[in-house]
């Protein structure tokens, strides 16, 4: 009978992504000790990766590595999530509601043709296993989901689950995972980034985003000083990534990316219902607009009424002056 948990955890170029130990951390406190829970790390010479994945308590480990498994391929690593669910025999497969996770855990769901809910903001316990929250309508409702088959797929939105606290005495069961040949239609020969932001837009705790208020492309310049004083990923809306001035993977919103940093600072953004719909669970926002109408500022959390090009630059120059210190 199925039992307990499996998270994969997501690695890119040999580093944990934190969004993948925070699912494994909602994990832990869901399983609260009645129920087993194996973390799962694939690519190629992971297994030091253990270390930080035992951070977070897991009962056991696997490792799948191979040469194959340097770049991501969903093929590739839908035969090793499947083998491990074989050997694991799992109620729950969770993820990172990333674009990795968010490509992955369907494939494998319907290999099990199992349920698979993607973007859950809240797990809760019932009687008769987990029951997921998962926001809809632009996030003007959420919905309460069971699941019914025997093992289902839950992948969680980043930022939004608590990473538990590092537990130096702790020591999962670390084992190799053997891996049946996956027949891969396509192979990856690599990976070239591309003009995303320096901080992973999805995962970061501080966004600083640009709407038409800046402008122009040749403005970004000034959003990119404040993010560089903040520690900040540069989002935009999707009206200026439609015009053509930055790279869709800045986009924030319904058909962009859903975020849910500390702090998100909205530049010259009106507001529009796809745009909240994608940062409204931010915690605190802060809107700055010349139009006091803005719907913006019926859902930020500080508003300030002016232009873009006065108030940045003097906050830019602030936060220099304090970090200087």
């Amino acid at each position: 009978m199925a039992n307990g948990y499996l998270v994969f955890v997501e690695q890119r170029n040999g580093q944990l992504r934190k969004s993948s130990l925070e699912a494994l951390s909602e994990a832990r406190k869901q399983a609260a000790g009645n129920a087993p829970v194996t973390a799962l790390v694939v690519g190629d010479n992971v297994k030091a990766l253990t270390v930080g994945i035992n951070k977070c308590k897991p009962d056991t480990i696997l490792v799948a590595e191979a040469a194959h498994f340097a770049n991501y391929s969903t093929e590739s690593y839908a035969a090793a999530l499947s083998d491990a669910i074989k050997q694991v025999d799992p109620r729950y497969v969770l993820a990172a509601n990333t674009a990795m996770g968010k490509d992955l855990l369907p494939r494998v769901a319907a290999r099990f043709d199992a349920a698979c809910l993607t973007d859950v903001v809240e797990l809760r316990s019932a009687a008769d296993g987990l029951q997921a929250v998962h926001p809809m309508y632009s996030g003007k409702a959420r919905g309460v989901f069971a699941f019914k088959s025997p093992v289902s797929f839950i992948t969680l939105r980043p930022n939004i689950f608590a990473l538990s606290e590092h537990e130096n005495g702790h020591h999962a069961v670390i084992q190799d995972l053997a891996v049946s040949p996956a027949k891969e239609r396509a192979v990856v020969k690599g990976i070239k980034a591309s003009g995303a932001s320096k901080i992973e837009l999805s995962e970061a705790s501080v966004i600083v985003s640009g709407g038409r208020g800046i402008k122009g492309p040749e403005n970004w310049g000034v959003l990119q000083n404040l993010c560089d004083q903040l520690g900040a990923a540069l989002g935009a809306s999707r009206a200026v990534v439609d015009a053509g001035w930055i790279d869709h993977q800045h986009q924030v919103g319904q058909t962009g990316k859903v975020v849910s940093p500390q702090l998100y600072i909205a530049c010259g953004i009106s507001g529009a219902i796809q745009h909240l719909a994608g940062m409204s669970s931010s915690k605190v926002i802060v809107a700055i607009n010349k139009d006091p109408d803005a719907p913006i500022f019926k859902h930020a959390t500080y508003g300030i009424v002016g232009d873009v090009f006065d108030i940045v630059p003097k906050l830019t120059e602030e936060l220099k002056k304090a970090n200087s210190n």
